[in-house]
């Protein structure tokens, strides 16, 4: 793996070539969502900078496994204050997930940073740079990575079926494309996935894999909502979670990308968006899932028949 086999984020590669051509590193900082290549390119570029002694000059900690002082204190700091092999000028430590560093521990891996920088390079890799104190963040160029495009997560899929001998329909990649939501690692996993039931790869596997609903049926059940049939939607709502297995926390991520979507009254849209975001915060604080989707659907019934109450009055 090098910089050049990175996909969909031509800018930052080429920044990341630059300091291969200068040999010179500073401290820097990858944020953005999961599966857009800050690891991969964290990788690459250690690859490019030493060689064949890349292993030796190269390590990789996750923050998520152990988020306190005591993993700086030890891990880290052994490793930067120790010197570079093979000629190289300095070692990398790759840091994924540091926002999962608490505020303490950040702080001693600020002063790590500074007191070994002749000898060690640090990359952190985080989701939201906002965790990331503000003394490291302005040691470190920031590199924000964006999801990938469909051109990007197409190409990549082409060249894997490809290698593999696979075929694979538009639909299927379209498919891929929306379940990934441009996280490249989701779309390699459902390639995967389809490959092992069959060579050729289709919509209806992707969807069927993923446990996911296609667009089609969110657009239909946000329709019928909207339209203020609750017993419809409610039907439509159960065959998803229970027939097809559809978790309810990415039931109610579809519906959001649904509404968001359609083009409908501005303050309608406001007032669904407010008890999706609702309901997706009591899921996340451990709120019986099916009764908090169910009453989803019903506030959305009820939003729609309100504002259809007050434009009849008009």
């Amino acid at each position: 793996m090098v910089l050049d086999d990175i996909v969909g984020q031509d800018e930052i590669v080429a920044r990341l070539k630059s300091y291969v051509k200068t040999g010179n590193l500073p401290h820097l900082l990858f944020t953005g969502s999961a599966g857009i290549g800050k690891t991969t390119s964290a990788v690459a570029l250690a690859r490019e900078f030493f060689g064949d002694t890349w292993q030796v000059n190269f390590r990789e900690l996750n923050a998520s496994d152990e988020r306190g002082i005591d993993v700086v204190r030890t891990q880290i700091k052994q490793f930067a204050r120790t010197a570079p092999l093979g000629g190289a000028e300095f070692k990398i430590l790759f840091l994924d997930e540091a926002d999962a560093l608490t505020s303490d521990a950040q702080a001693a891996l600020r002063r790590t940073m500074e007191n070994y920088a002749r000898n060690c390079r640090f990359i952190l890799s985080c989701n939201y740079s906002s965790k990331i104190i503000d003394p490291i963040q302005s040691r470190c160029a920031i590199y924000r990575f964006r999801p990938l495009d469909r051109a990007a997560i197409a190409s990549e899929l082409a060249r894997i079926a490809e290698n593999e001998g696979l075929t694979i329909t538009t639909e299927a990649i379209d498919a891929i494309v929306y379940i990934s939501l441009g996280d490249m690692r989701k779309a390699i996993n459902a390639i995967q996935g389809a490959a092992i039931i069959s060579p050729a790869i289709t919509e209806e596997m992707i969807y069927e894999i993923t446990s996911t609903a296609r667009p089609e049926e969110i657009d239909e059940l946000l329709a019928t909502a909207l339209n203020g049939e609750y017993d419809g939607a409610e039907s439509m709502v159960n065959d998803l979670l229970f027939s097809r297995g559809i978790a309810p926390t990415e039931l109610i991520n579809q519906l959001y990308r649904a509404v968001i979507r359609r083009d409908f009254d501005r303050q309608l849209k406001v007032a669904i968006i407010s008890h999706i975001g609702e309901t997706d915060f009591r899921l996340s604080e451990g709120a019986a899932a099916e009764i908090q989707v169910e009453a989803l659907i019903a506030n959305i019934v009820l939003t729609a028949l309100r504002f259809r109450d007050r434009a009849g009055e008009k």
